[in-house]
């Protein structure tokens, strides 16, 4: 089963992810404090992360950027969930090493069909 660590400090949001996620096949791992992404992620060894932007420190941009640091997660797909849809907030998400960009609120086809691509495309 592949699993999906999701990094978000909304509790009603990783429920409704852990919900989806686990209807789909998925093994979600849920963290609500970004201080601990990091260690869980390298407790886990997601196949995939999803990280919401607006934490507190460290925020998604910064989280997002310490796990591309690590060789573990170079190449790690990564989606960035977000309230923030600006043009600056996807730049600088894809600048910190994000692979995808979705919005809130946001349709669980287009979720999954972005999930199934960043998994499928992963180099083995």
């Amino acid at each position: 089963m592949l699993k999906i660590l999701v990094v978000d400090d909304d509790i009603q949001a990783t429920t409704l992810f852990k919900t989806i996620l686990s209807a789909k096949g998925y093994e979600p791992i849920i963290v609500n404090d970004s201080e601990i992404a990091i260690e869980v992620a390298i407790e886990t060894n997601p196949d995939l992360i999803i990280l919401d932007l607006m934490m507190p420190k460290p925020n998604g941009f910064e989280v997002c950027k310490m796990l591309r640091a690590n060789p573990e997660f170079s190449q790690k797909p990564i989606v960035i969930f977000t309230a923030m849809g600006d043009k600056e907030s996807k730049e600088s998400a894809m600048e910190a090493g994000a692979n995808e960009f979705l919005t809130k609120p946001f349709r669980v086809e287009d979720l999954m069909f972005r999930i199934k691509t960043l998994i499928n495309n992963k180099p083995v």
